[in-house]
């Protein structure tokens, strides 16, 4: 939800954008997160092929941008979901046309330069996802002194509350965690493989 100045306006929040022209590596539930970006930005600009044109008047919220008709839409036939709608096994036939339709166009607008721009939208909304993350631990933090009291459990020890306040004030983290095996540059020279030292 975007905050209002006060003459009512609503104020742009400030995005990140990507680190490097070159960042390190996500994770690979970063990744997924990225990769379901990326699949919405597709289903969205094919939203005309899929649901056709009625669905922006039940969802006008969730909407995107207008997308122009791409010429493949040009035909009279239904979209494929209002085709495929109540159909089962005759899907592939009936619905063949708006089927090739949905699937060149989302073949189409799958591109290296979506994905990048994805990516982008991934790392912009760090700050949001940080602020999810805090209100989480506050609500969970609130759940648990509830639970004490209604039950009257013990208090926390001050050593397992420091590490869980340390751990929520952190970061989120970009780039996967290096292997503890791998040799990193530079250091291969210092320190002797397994081998070597076998043989010593």
């Amino acid at each position: 939800m975007a905050a209002r100045s006060p003459t009512g306006a609503p104020v742009e929040e400030p995005k990140l954008g990507v680190p490097s022209l070159n960042p390190l590596p996500l994770s690979a539930s970063q990744e997924a997160q990225v990769r379901d970006i990326y699949y919405a930005r597709v289903r969205a600009a094919c939203a005309p092929e899929i649901k056709g044109t009625n669905w922006l008047t039940s969802s006008a919220s969730l909407a995107p941008p207008p997308i122009p008709p791409s010429p493949l839409t040009a035909y009279a036939e239904p979209a494929f979901a209002e085709c495929a709608l109540g159909r089962t096994l005759s899907i592939p036939f009936v619905c063949r046309t708006p089927h090739r339709a949905m699937n060149s166009c989302m073949v189409s607008h799958a591109t290296q330069a979506e994905q990048d721009a994805a990516r982008e939208d991934w790392f912009a909304q760090r700050l949001e996802r940080q602020r999810e993350r805090e209100r989480k631990a506050q609500k969970k933090a609130g759940q648990e002194e509830f639970l004490r009291e209604w039950w009257g459990l013990p208090e926390k020890d001050a050593e397992t509350r420091r590490r869980e306040e340390e751990k929520a004030a952190r970061a989120e983290r970009v780039g996967g965690y290096a292997a503890r095996n791998r040799v990193r540059w530079g250091e291969s020279e210092a320190a002797p493989t397994g081998e070597e030292t076998k043989k010593t």
